[in-house]
């Protein structure tokens, strides 16, 4: 056996998060772990994925390696997928989680720095995060998850950009699909409704008014849409779950959500 093809057998396996720092992408890295998967855990905030790095090791990972990166910077993707590479680390696993919604302002008066971080985030870096790793995800036959949005099939007002983004996140999915039709790597698309995370927090910049989103409902937590993810990853390799669109119970569709003692918490 040549020696190229004996080290490409012993690559390890391991399961690419972005935004792993907090959230659904936080959940998302726990509960790979209680399900043994080797991790590759990234975020801006390295002395937050140090923390979740031990809390995944002893939740079962395998494996687990860290790095900072600021996926809106081609050359930081760059950067550590070479160190991976370097390290015969292989993905088989990509979880597009990172991105982010600023301000509900009217388009008319929404500020050009928010709209950029939108379309630079949660577009651009999707892509980019996808083209570098696709290459190993194909080689393992491997699956891509993106997080979508419910945002991606309905808009609202002050949406204009975060809903456009999403949509494009669901366009790039479907057709991703359609490109890597006959190379066994699966792509499903999370389309969440409400979550409590740090999402609206970082959306609105006022922790009260944060919390206000939420107020009088029960909306889904960071859990729900790890299980979903981990239930995809699950599927037998013939079965691809394309997209799931998942709302809390209190919440009938975009900008219809009930509260106070029609709540499902309230219920009896």
């Amino acid at each position: 056996m040549k020696k190229s093809q004996n080290k490409a057998q012993t690559r390890h396996r391991f399961a690419f998060i972005t935004g792993a720092s907090a959230g659904i992408g936080e959940a998302t890295a726990l509960q790979m772990a209680e399900n043994k998967y080797s991790l590759v855990l990234t975020a801006r905030r390295l002395d937050r994925l140090k923390k979740l790095a031990a809390l995944c090791l002893k939740a079962g990972a395998p494996q687990v390696v860290c790095h900072a990166l600021d996926i809106t910077k081609p050359k930081d993707i760059l950067r550590v997928a070479q160190k991976l590479k370097a390290d015969g680390i292989q993905i088989s696993v990509l979880v597009n989680n990172a991105g982010l919604a600023k301000g509900v302002e009217l388009f008319q008066n929404s500020k050009q720095a928010e709209m950029d971080d939108m379309v630079d985030t949660n577009v651009k870096a999707l892509l980019n995060v996808t083209r570098t790793f696709l290459p190993d995800l194909i080689s393992t036959r491997g699956h891509l998850v993106n997080m979508g949005s419910v945002a991606g099939r309905l808009v609202y007002a002050g949406g204009a950009v975060y809903c456009a983004t999403k949509f494009a996140v669901r366009a790039i999915s479907d057709a991703l699909r359609i490109d890597l039709q006959g190379t066994g790597v699966r792509v499903t698309n999370i389309e969440p409704g409400m979550v409590q995370t740090e999402f609206s927090l970082v959306r609105l910049g006022n922790q009260q008014k944060a919390d206000s989103i939420y107020a009088g409902m029960m909306p889904l937590d960071a859990n729900d849409i790890a299980r979903t993810v981990l239930w995809c990853l699950s599927q037998p390799a013939h079965v691809n779950i394309t997209e799931l669109l998942i709302y809390p119970t209190d919440q009938a569709t975009v900008g219809q959500v009930v509260r106070g003692e029609k709540s499902i918490k309230n219920l009896k």
